[in-house]
Parts: structure tokens; sequence; C-alpha cells
């Protein structure tokens, strides 16, 4: 089985994807909440709408769980990460960065908005997937990235 690829355990890249996908997600997420009144048809398969969820994941537990528990539990969720993955290989830095900047992300917004906001909006037909934002993406891909080495890592023989 071929070895990891060394450009990807990079701190330097690391810190950089932190930057980026933190960046991007404010800046993606400013621009809705100043431009965007109405909903905007991209594709037949995909709108800009502007959803300000309160709740978790997919909204749920919205107006139920305060901001500030949500907070809490964020970042002790991200303290944790950071303190197990101290213990791990060097190419787990990139996800983890991934993860960590989409939850940074929806952090900050909790704390400026007391909602995460979310706008791109798939859809087929009637059934929509939940909104979500740059920052969920980071998230799940950063989680399906870790899983992924993971595998790799057990089938190394």
């Amino acid at each position: 089985m071929r070895e990891m690829p060394k450009c990807l355990s990079s701190k330097k890249l690391s810190i950089f994807a932190f930057i980026f996908v933190l960046i991007a997600d404010q800046l993606s997420k400013l621009c809705v909440l100043f431009y965007l009144n109405e909903t905007i048809t991209i594709t037949s398969f995909f709108n800009l709408v502007l959803v300000k969820n309160k709740g978790v994941t997919f909204g749920l537990f919205g107006g139920i769980v305060s901001p500030n528990i949500l907070v809490a539990f964020a970042l002790f969720v991200i303290t944790a990460i950071v303190i197990f993955m101290k213990k791990q290989e060097a190419y787990y830095r990139l996800p983890t960065a991934f993860i960590i900047a989409g939850a940074i992300g929806n952090i900050i917004d909790r704390i400026r908005y007391g909602a995460v906001i979310d706008f791109l909006d798939f859809h087929l037909y009637q059934y929509h997937w939940p909104a979500f934002n740059i920052a969920d993406m980071a998230v799940v891909s950063g989680v399906f990235s870790l899983f992924f080495i993971s595998y790799i890592e057990e089938n190394k023989s």
C-alpha cells in the first residue's frame, strides 16, 4: 500500500486551509446577509436562501437549547479534538484544520447573530436537503477524510 503524501501533513498547509476556510465562510455569510433579500434560483436543483439556524445540525433543537450552551459545547469538542489529534500522525492535521475552522465559523455566527447563517439549498422537486454553509461543508469533508485516513491506516499491510 502506498504512503500518504507528505504535502498533506504539512503544518503550513493545515494553517493555510484553516485560515482560508474561516475567511471564505465568514465572507460568504456577510455577502448573504447584505445582498440576499429573496431566494435566488441558480439551477433546477440549487438555490441561494437565507436561513438563520438556531438549532444544531439540520435545525434540530432550535429554540430549545441556548446559543450559549451550543457555543460552550462546540468549544469543548474543539478542545477535545485538538488534544486527541496531538497524539495522531501528521497527516491527520489537514482534515482536523477543516473541522476546527468550520466549527469556529459557526461559533462566530452564534455569538454575532444568535444563529448560524445557512444559505446553500439543494433540492429535488419538492424535497429539500436542509440549507447549509461553507463551515458545514468543511466539517463534513474533514470528518469523512478522517474516516478515510483511518480506514487506510487500518488496512495497511
